[in-house]
């Protein structure tokens, strides 16, 4: 883990620039070329590793944005990618090969279920599942040949949390790289890298970004990874376009005001819901009846902007909760200023099987909502009135 020279805040907005005194553009230029020219033959050879000879190796763009993701996480580095999935699937393939064996929590997004159950064994690389935090149950998954212990945390859409700190001396143990999909945390309320996590993932469409107008992937980290990492993404393709990633930066900038913003508005929405009697439980790791409630003061800094709930007897009343609000828009994916409702069981985990989710604890009656930066009481009224469309819960249960 590198040292911070400054707070998340002024990280977030100063960190990957040249702090010196110059003069030049305040903003970052978008390099919005596919190819950079060269004088010679001599200077094509020298800049072909570098990030100023095809943007599918890098961009001068994608340079800066790296550079204060890497500081903002306390890693060496950091990549862009075209998508989340992206970032996993490069990642990953970048450190298996053939025969190869990865360790991973049963609790994680659906798309990286798929991944390692359906796709990497066509390429000779099993994965086992183990319930999330049963480290007993971990540790006996592991073979001789497995390379990668792969975590979740906070968990989608459960908002379960995985203790870092016995996660990566489980896997320093073993000598494995410990990977992690931290996009529901974000580096403003945790950073893995300080637990010994080895690298950080995260879907940068959702908080990074803040305004559900790009589609991009980060994976952050030690520098052998990284550049091993950096290869694969060079050989497969996945590279982020530059225009979008000029935007990425410019979300960064807001990354620490708007989380704040919705850490507060979560919790009063999940207190809210708590005391709701239609509300049979919800999952969210700032309330006080949280299991893990110690855990996440011991890792979080906030909550964050997303919460789950379980609302009546089917999913049908679940549907009807979700299609009666209107200050949540029913759309898929989170992390945005806009306030957004989805039942995971036809969006994040639908690709699963009902099986799976079962196991996951993910129901029928399940809503998620990725609060934004609305005003708190307004989105309470509005599930209020939502709420109030089905019939009162026969026996509310307590939080899981």
């Amino acid at each position: 883990m590198k040292r911070h020279k400054h707070q998340q805040e002024t990280e977030a907005v100063r960190a990957g620039t040249n702090l010196d005194k110059k003069s030049g553009p305040l903003a970052t230029p978008i390099y919005q070329t596919s190819t950079f020219e060269v004088s010679d033959s001599d200077e094509q050879v020298r800049v072909t590793n570098t990030d100023m000879y095809y943007t599918r190796y890098g961009n001068p763009t994608h340079t800066v944005v790296e550079s204060s993701i890497a500081e903002l996480e306390g890693t060496d580095g950091a990549l862009l990618f075209a998508s989340g999935m992206g970032a996993i699937t490069t990642s990953i393939l970048a450190l298996v090969k053939a025969g190869d064996h990865i360790v991973a929590q049963q609790d994680i997004y659906g798309g990286v279920t798929k991944f390692l159950s359906a796709w990497l064994p066509k390429l000779g690389v099993e994965t086992t599942f183990f319930p999330t935090n049963h480290f007993e149950e971990c540790e006996r998954a592991i073979r001789p040949n497995t390379k990668i212990l792969y975590l979740e945390s906070p968990t989608n859409p459960t908002l379960r949390l995985v203790d870092l700190h016995k996660a990566a001396a489980i896997a320093k143990k073993h000598q494995l790289i410990t990977f992690i999909d931290s996009t529901f945390a974000t580096p403003i309320n945790q950073r893995p890298a300080e637990f010994g996590i080895d690298l950080v993932l995260h879907s940068g469409t959702k908080y990074f970004g803040g305004h559900s107008d790009l589609i991009c992937g980060v994976a952050a980290g030690r520098k052998e990874l990284i550049d091993s990492i950096r290869s694969t993404r060079t050989t497969i393709g996945g590279t982020m376009d530059p225009h979008a990633a000029w935007l990425l930066l410019r979300g960064i900038k807001t990354l620490a005001v708007r989380v704040q913003r919705q850490n507060e508005n979560a919790l009063r929405v999940a207190e809210y819901l708590e005391r709701h009697e239609k509300v049979r439980r919800v999952h969210y790791p700032m309330l006080k009846s949280h299991p893990q409630k110690a855990l996440a003061i011991e890792q979080l800094r906030g909550g964050g902007g997303v919460l789950s709930f379980e609302v009546g007897d089917t999913g049908d009343d679940a549907r009807r909760v979700a299609e009666a609000l209107t200050l949540f828009t029913l759309a898929p994916s989170l992390g945005g200023v806009d306030s957004l409702v989805t039942l995971p069981v036809l969006t994040s985990h639908a690709m699963i099987s009902a099986e799976h989710r079962a196991k996951m604890g993910v129901t029928d009656q399940m809503i998620r909502l990725s609060v934004g930066i609305e005003n708190a009481d307004d989105l309470i009224a509005d599930l209020d009135k939502a709420l109030a469309k089905i019939g009162t819960t026969r026996e509310a249960a307590s939080v899981r």
